[in-house]
């Protein structure tokens, strides 16, 4: 099967979205922990660092899914590859 210049752009966009979003997911897992010291602010009572790693790393996780989804149902419908039961 032949992939027309439309199909290649369309998981060019899909890798480039995946790609970002793992990048945030590496900030988010690795980068809190790491310079755990460093965010050692208060934040709503708690250090930030603390508060992060309890409920913000699950906040940031649950956004990224839901753009991804968001963002990935968009470009389904762009690029005609819909599967239409929306």
């Amino acid at each position: 099967m032949q992939l027309t210049e439309r199909h290649r752009q369309y998981w060019r966009k899909t890798r480039a979205l995946t790609a970002l979003l793992l990048l945030a997911w590496l900030l988010v897992t690795f980068g809190v922990s790491y310079f755990a010291r460093a965010l050692s602010f208060s934040f709503f009572g708690w250090p930030f660092s603390f508060w992060m790693g309890a409920q913000g790393a699950l906040l940031v996780y649950g956004l990224i899914i839901g753009f991804y989804a968001w963002y990935m149902n968009r470009m389904d419908i762009e690029y005609g590859v819909s599967d239409g039961e929306d």
